[in-house]
């Protein structure tokens, strides 16, 4: 009987050639490192500390009165917008925050315009904003009653004062750290009044008019809601969130409060995430003026 004997295997070993001397060899990095790189995810991950810090001292509280637990506000918040209630106040607050918001940008920008444009207007806008940027905006409410009545041109005058001055302070200064070798070049392609400004200045200074839109959106959003929560209706009865927070504080439902102020509390998120975001990445960070 014969023995076929099977050759030996052979095995081949493909060596990879090292990397060159000097280049450094990136390696994948594990799936909750790369999470960690995206800021949605740790952002998402402080609210959870957050809430998990807010019902535990809710817990340690135990007084419903004082301070209701995060699953109590949840509950409250997810009623409100069941039933449309918080929907429809936060509806009024943002439709009076819009018009009052969009009006104080356009007089910011009038204002900073025709400070660029000639010495006189540079000397007003020094003035103004050294008057009245310190004074608060709430503080004018009496006069925004008086001149206006109990209604919504109350509101946007004080909305006008709390976003103008900031607005007009960051973009004037904007335009003035605009380097002269851009105005030269603007001026040498024929670029003067408007057009040197819209072409030239606004774009040099546009870090400094969004940082100072986004002063403006929050000084105009806690104006608001102050001044809600002092009168609160408009002339055609209608109340906002301040309103609704000012409400429920008086009927002692203070999960509805603290609903309504994580209504304000998520509004600003949502408008500086997905808004002023959106914002500085089509512009600032396209054209390399932000990492």
């Amino acid at each position: 009987m014969s023995l076929l004997l099977e050759p030996p295997i052979r095995q081949e070993f493909v060596y990879a050639a090292p990397p060159p001397a000097g280049v450094a060899v990136e390696l994948p990095l594990p799936r909750w490192q790369r999470l960690w790189q995206q800021a949605g995810w740790r952002k998402g991950l402080i609210l959870i500390v957050l809430a998990l810090l807010w019902e535990s001292a809710a817990r340690w509280t135990n007084n419903d009165l004082l301070l209701p637990s995060f699953w109590q506000t949840a509950q409250a918040f997810v009623g409100g917008i069941a039933s449309g209630e918080l929907l429809t106040r936060t509806g009024a607050s943002l439709n009076v925050l819009l018009q009052g918001y969009v009006l104080g940008v356009l007089a910011a920008f009038l204002l900073t315009l025709l400070a660029v444009s000639t010495r006189i207007g540079r000397d007003l806008l020094e003035t103004l904003t050294a008057m009245f940027n310190p004074l608060p905006a709430i503080a004018l409410l009496p006069l925004a009653l008086l001149w206006f009545g109990l209604g919504r041109g109350s509101l946007i005058f004080v909305i006008v004062h709390s976003v103008m001055w900031p607005l007009a302070l960051n973009t004037y200064a904007g335009f003035q750290s605009v380097p002269d070798t851009l105005r030269m070049a603007g001026r040498n392609y024929g670029l003067s009044g408007l057009r040197l400004v819209l072409h030239i200045l606004v774009p040099g200074a546009l870090p400094s008019i969004v940082s100072g839109l986004k002063i403006g959106w929050a000084f105009a959003w806690r104006t608001l809601i102050a001044a809600e929560l002092v009168f609160g209706t408009t002339s055609s009865g209608q109340g906002g969130l301040g309103w609704y927070i000012f409400q429920n504080r008086n009927e002692l439902y203070t999960d509805k409060v603290f609903a309504g102020l994580a209504t304000v509390i998520v509004i600003g998120l949502l408008v500086e995430n997905i808004g002023f975001r959106t914002l500085e990445r089509v512009t600032l960070k396209r054209w390399g003026m932000q990492r």
